[in-house]
Parts: structure tokens; sequence; C-alpha cells
């Protein structure tokens, strides 16, 4: 049996589709330390970045998405298109994979298009539950759909599917801190309620302009806030609080450490992307979900939906967020039944080990 194989990642454009995959490369090491790696991303993505600082060598396709707004902006995108595809078989006969695995986003689709048509095993995993573009193109040509939610058999022909999750950052779920420590590795109120609200690394308008709307109530609120703003918003909300006094609320444009953060909260205050809600169920979070209304499908909507539906979240519409969410939050956050139920319901969606069995299904695929 082979023991030393080679495998080609592609895909990325988001977090959602970049900490999965460097997940699932990293549990292949794990099981054949000797595999070679290469990843394969979209140039000017955050994965160029991302997949080398997780060790990992990737290369860049000059690929982007249709304009669906200027029709006439799309020849350039055809050519692109044409261009990665002649790119991406390059690569692929110059690596010589055994197996190539899409995790969604632009690259993926050249990628693993070359690599079927070249006769090469491919495996594609789907972070929501409402399937892309890429994948839903892909599915007839791979051998195995990897999903996280219950019936995907509307996108995909239902033998190639296994149930198996999202991988999610490994360091999240090796936080020992307890919820005390956390909080006052944080220098908040050990004893006080804590909701963390967060919009990304960029940050979301909408659920930083429910704290802005209502400074008034989180003055008088016997609760304390986490509120990371995003580094697209840091200087303007900064702007928007010289003056303020609000002691109970603690402002971060970026939080390195999510584990903790996550640990010294009650109630966390989040938009609906597959990666975090994957988390959110391992971790057994509390958690308001607030959908970005600027995805492709509204997936985010589907996503919350799935949870909202078996009572494992709250949900707020990006529409009604400015208006109702802060007090949403500060509601549900002292409400210890309302928590615990939202606990455990969470708690019992959730899909461990995914990486480890996307890697193994990996390899099985490379060893055919």
């Amino acid at each position: 049996m082979k023991q030393e194989i080679k495998v080609i990642i592609s895909g990325g454009g988001t977090g959602g589709h970049i900490f999965p995959a460097i997940s699932i490369a990293n549990a292949i090491k794990e099981q054949i330390p000797s595999t070679k790696i290469l990843f394969i991303g979209a140039e000017g993505r955050m994965e160029m970045q991302r997949v080398p600082d997780a060790g990992y060598e990737i290369k860049g396709l000059p690929i982007c998405g249709f304009d669906r707004k200027n029709l006439l902006k799309n020849v350039k995108v055809l050519y692109k298109i044409w261009k990665s595809q002649r790119m991406a078989k390059k690569i692929i006969k110059d690596f010589n994979p055994d197996v190539v695995v899409g995790v969604g986003g632009y690259a993926s689709g050249p990628t693993l298009n070359k690599a079927a048509a070249m006769g090469i095993p491919c495996l594609i995993q789907e972070q929501n539950s409402y399937a892309g573009v890429t994948n839903k193109l892909l599915a007839n040509k791979v051998a195995k759909v990897c999903v996280a939610y219950e019936g995907m058999e509307r996108f995909f022909p239902a033998e190639k599917i296994i149930m198996t999750g999202n991988p999610v950052r490994q360091a999240l779920l090796e936080t020992s801190l307890s919820k005390e420590e956390a909080k006052n590795l944080l220098g908040l109120n050990p004893n006080k309620r804590t909701i963390l609200f967060v919009g990304g690394s960029l940050g979301a308008r909408t659920i930083n302009e429910s704290i802005l709307n209502h400074l008034d109530i989180m003055k008088s609120a016997n609760v304390q806030v986490i509120w990371q703003t995003g580094k697209y918003y840091s200087a303007s909300i900064a702007e928007r609080l010289k003056g303020e006094d609000i002691p109970n609320l603690k402002v971060m444009d970026f939080i390195k450490d999510m584990g903790t953060a996550y640990k010294a909260a009650d109630l966390v205050v989040s938009r609906a992307g597959a990666s975090s809600i994957s988390e959110f169920c391992l971790l057994g979070t509390p958690v308001i979900l607030v959908p970005s209304p600027n995805v492709a499908e509204d997936h985010q909507t589907k996503n919350a939906m799935a949870l909202v539906n078996k009572g494992a979240a709250l949900f707020v519409k990006d529409a009604d967020a400015k208006d109702t969410l802060l007090g949403l939050a500060i509601d549900a956050v002292e409400d210890n039944e309302r928590l615990q139920t939202l606990s455990t319901n969470i708690k019992a969606l959730a899909l461990p080990d995914s990486a480890k069995i996307i890697a193994e299904e990996v390899i099985k695929l490379a060893k055919l």
C-alpha cells in the first residue's frame, strides 16, 4: 500500500473556506506525515497569505467571479477563467497529485475540473446548508462530497454524500481556561454576564450599528460586552465613541485569541457563516445569528434556520438588527433557562472529528 501521497487542496476567498482547508491538510499530515500537500488559491484573495502562514505552499490562479451588475466586464472574467484552466492543468501535471480536494471558492472550479478530466480522483467539502455554485457544478465529476447539513441530496448525488461536519480551528477547542479565568484575562468583571458581538475580521456594519445606535441602553445595562468592530470600521467607531464613558463595553478591532473570547462569553452575537456555526455547535455556545444579506443564494439565512428550527439558536434579520438586536441580547443573556436550552440544543448538533474523517476519505481516494 502506498505510504507517501500527494494532495492538492483548492479553494478559498473567505476564512470559512480557508480554515477548514488548513484543518483538513493538518489532519492528513497527522495520519501520513510524509504527505506532500499543495494549495491552489485565487490571486489577491486571503488564502494567498493565510495558507503560507500555516506552513503550506500555495499557487495562485487569476480567477475571479462574474460581475452581475456590469455584464461587459465579464469578457475579462471569461479570459481569466480560460487562463486559470490552463494554469491549473500545468500545476496539476507538474505536481502529479494522487487526489484533489475542493473546499469551495473561485479557485476550486478550474482546479477540480482539470483534475477530474485528467482522471485524478476528487473530493469536495461543502460547508453550507445551501450548496455553492462551484460545488454544484462539480458534483457529477467528483468521487465524494463531504457535507455538514442534512438534506444535501437536493444538490449532490446521494451515493456520493458523506456527513462529516465542518472542520474548525483546533485551537478553539483546546482552550483550558475557565469562564472566570477568560474574563479576567480580557480585563472583564468575572461576575458579570458577558455578550460577545463579532462580525468577522473585517466587521459587520449592521452588528456594529446595533450597539452604536443604543449606547444609552449599553450604559445602563447590568451586563458587559466584548465588541469586535472589525478593522474596516475601527477608526470610525473610535471617533464615534470619543468622550463616551462606558466601562462595561470592551472595544477591539480584531480578536486574535478567539478561544479565550468564546470562553468568556455567556452569549455570542454573530453572522451565520458555516464555519462559525460549526464552532458554536462544538463549543455549545448560546448564540444569536444575524445572517449577512450580502452572500450568494442567501445561504447564511438557510444556515441559521437549520439551527433555529431545532431550538439551537436565536435569529434576527439583518434589516431589524439595528433596532432590536442589543435589547434581545441583553434579555437573553440574563435568562439562565434560555441560555441552558440553547447550549444543550446547539451542542446536540455538533459533529466532532470532522477534519479527521474527511482526511480519511481523502487518503482512501489517494490509495485507490
